[in-house]
């Protein structure tokens, strides 16, 4: 934003200022009113309120401001938006490069003329060395980096470890000077709810712009993968702020402000810097990230799931399928079995999981509680090393023939066999299998037992227990999850 634009409203304001001129005020002849003493020498800090001045004033000098460069082919009738390079992507939740089409990209492949594309973003220095921590997608794809400190120094940096996971990167300045100040890097997992943190970034290119608010909320889950574990915050954080510090009142960094709910105000998202501290050593020695894996795919639980196995409540993790050979194979743990605890801690939800397992260095051995046939037990795996990137789940669905088996009338649904499968064909509204199964759906266990054929889902229905919901392993395409589900005249 230039100062020509900022010309019109600048005019307005001096305007209705002449405009609204009092006749005592024109009175005053040129000397104008003299300028009387000011109550307090200094701002007077009521009690119970932050202190927020004296703390920017000390904290600010280890934010920097980051803007990359990417070399970018722009087609026929397309131009690129300057400066407004790197905000598109801030219109998504949790971006990861650019999109296609987007008319920040400017790259069809079809181009044939080379311009150079501007992002924005923000960082902050963490070591003497001249380490910047930010977010990975802030330097992806590009071509050239440069830091920009608070007192406008500015270097060159080099992208020196990243970890997509978490959305986190690591920079060297170039030529790193020996007074660079550093960031001090506190604890999320004590912050609570509702205590005062404050943003400081590049939003729109306007550096070192200071927002404040509260923790709003703790744990949040956005869709951004396996590692989602957000602080959201209600401290204002706009297009640039990525990467940037959320700092508390004690001037330690809880939080890299990473996403924004672009149909929100007042909604912002920062990655707990506790889980960010775990990887920072091994970005910074290596370049990477290694992760403990078990070798499996959970899912949530429900009441109804918690009822049909036998559980007091709904928690944990359900374990949907288990890889052969991995870890977990190896252990003995069995689909169906809920994983309750690692290492002595418990596991509330199943996105704790994954959480829980990463720290550990593979190889390690941990000890896992579950579960299993309606009866805690305890395993101990040795962990093996999480890749890069998860595998893809299928979506297919099942193509059915004609002629449907006659629908269950007490799970509400009717099935067809083919090749040895049992798949849904029809769903009854307002039934008891309504929002739990889809046509197309594999019906493959009943209560642990395997069904094959539409006669093996009478059979298991007629001999399962009938206070308690049946547990259903049923699998769309590549994806098999549980479900439990009350059969119509059962009660609950």
């Amino acid at each position: 934003m230039t100062l020509r634009k900022l010309a019109p409203i600048s005019a307005l304001a001096l305007i209705l200022g002449t405009g609204c001129q009092h006749a005592a005020s024109a009175a005053a002849g040129q000397d104008g009113v003299a300028q009387t003493p000011a109550p307090f020498a200094t701002p007077p800090v009521l009690t119970g309120t932050p202190d927020v001045a004296t703390l920017v004033a000390k904290v600010k000098p280890a934010v920097v401001n980051i803007t990359t460069i990417q070399e970018v082919k722009v087609g026929h009738g397309r131009q690129a938006m300057p400066g407004f390079g790197g905000f598109g992507e801030l219109f998504r939740m949790f971006p990861h490069g650019q999109d296609e089409g987007s008319p920040f990209n400017g790259d069809d492949g079809q181009g044939d003329e080379v311009m150079k594309q501007q992002a924005l973003g923000s960082g902050f220095l963490v070591d003497a060395q001249g380490h910047v921590v930010t977010n990975a997608h802030v330097i992806d794809g590009a071509d050239m980096v440069k830091v920009k400190l608070a007192d406008d120094r500015e270097f060159k940096a080099k992208v020196i470890g990243r970890d997509r996971r978490l959305d986190v990167a690591v920079l060297q300045l170039q030529n790193a000077p020996s007074d660079l100040p550093t960031a001090a890097l506190g604890q999320s997992e004590p912050a609570r709810v509702g205590e005062y943190v404050v943003a400081i970034g590049n939003p729109f290119g306007l550096g070192n712009t200071v927002t404040m608010g509260i923790i709003s909320a703790k744990g949040r889950t956005i869709g951004a993968g396996p590692e989602d574990d957000f602080i959201q915050t209600d401290a204002s954080i706009n297009p640039g702020n990525s990467g940037g510090p959320l700092f508390n009142l004690r001037g330690q960094v809880v939080g890299i402000n990473t996403a924004i709910n672009p149909n929100g105000k007042g909604i912002g998202f920062a990655i707990p810097i506790d889980a960010v501290k775990q990887i920072l050593p091994q970005l910074i020695a290596t370049g990477h990230v290694q992760r403990g894996r078990m070798g499996v795919v959970v899912q949530p639980m429900d009441a109804d799931l918690a009822k049909a196995l036998g559980l007091d409540k709904a928690h944990g993790a359900l374990v949907e399928d288990v890889e052969s050979g991995s870890p977990a194979d190896l252990a003995g743990i069995k689909s169906g079995d809920v994983i309750t605890s690692v290492e002595g801690q418990a596991v509330t939800h199943s996105e704790d999981l994954p959480r829980m397992i990463a720290p550990h260095q593979p190889g390690t051995a941990v000890r896992i509680g579950l579960w299993h046939d309606h009866k805690a037990v305890d395993k101990t795996m040795t962990l093996a090393s999480l890749k890069d990137d998860a595998s893809p789940h299928g979506d297919a669905t099942p193509q059915s023939p004609t002629d449907p088996a006659p629908a269950s009338s007490s799970l509400g649904i009717g099935v067809v066999e083919e090749d040895g499968k049992v798949i849904v064909q029809r769903v009854s509204p307002e039934g008891p299998a309504d929002g739990k199964l889809t046509r197309g759906d594999v019906i493959e266990e009943m209560n642990g037992s395997p069904v094959t054929r539409g006669a093996d889902l009478v059979a298991r229905l007629k001999t399962a227990p009938t206070d308690r919901p049946v547990l259903l392993r049923v699998r769309h395409g590549e994806q098999a999850r549980y479900v439990a589900i009350e059969r119509a005249g059962s009660g609950k």
